[in-house]
């Protein structure tokens, strides 16, 4: 069966560029991003690890581990990160899954005999810290991701799973947020002494409750 959003996010054991890992271990009680790339010394794939890791710092300051996966073989990796350094200008300081046996793909779904038979998609998994599955995005070998976007999310994820809002079309970090239709208003004013705009009954913002 296919993983599903709020499902537990699989645990495993696999070489990286940094050792061994036990998933779920490595996680700890943190966030954890995972993305998948469909294979090494790959044009689309050597930017997005670049622009990774030139940005890896914003996600650690939002408290979230960075994890990448190629069914390739560990050395394949280790002589990849050079490129990827020497061409993006960066130094790759995240862990790189080496998962030839497919094992880890197959755990998250991330084959797609449609679209690739022995490649992995572009999939990328944020984890919480339940160890719950909080986003699934998949894009085509193709498209490179844009991770200004992973981090838009992160922000969103982290803001709502801790205060009762939602967040608006095009949010980001600083905006108004929007009241969840389960809070009535009489606890919207206790839960919110910022104050909240009420457009219609179910369409109520108000100033991000953290900032």
């Amino acid at each position: 069966m296919a993983l599903r959003l709020g499902d537990e996010a699989p645990n495993f054991t696999a070489e990286t560029t940094e050792g061994t890992i036990t998933f779920h271990d490595w996680l700890g009680n943190g966030w954890g991003i995972l993305f998948s790339h469909p294979k090494d010394f790959t044009p689309v794939c050597t930017t997005e690890l670049g622009y990774m890791a030139r940005i890896k710092s914003e996600f650690e300051k939002r408290g979230v581990k960075v994890l990448a996966i190629s069914v390739d073989p560990l050395d394949s990796h280790k002589g990849w990160t050079k490129d990827i350094n020497e061409t993006q200008n960066c130094t790759v300081n995240y862990p790189l899954i080496a998962d030839p046996d497919k094992k880890v793909a197959m755990l998250y779904d991330m084959i797609h005999p449609n679209a690739l038979d022995n490649m992995t998609v572009r999939s990328v998994f944020v984890i919480g810290p339940d160890k719950k599955v909080k986003l699934m995005l998949t894009y085509p070998a193709s498209c490179g991701r844009n991770f200004d976007e992973l981090l838009r999310v992160i922000d969103s994820l982290q803001l709502t799973a801790k205060f009762k809002v939602a967040t608006p079309v095009n949010w980001k970090d600083g905006q108004d947020c929007i009241i969840v239709p389960a809070v009535s208003d009489a606890e919207a004013t206790t839960l919110f002494p910022k104050g909240f705009k009420a457009v219609k009954p179910y369409l109520r913002f108000t100033p991000q409750p953290n900032k």
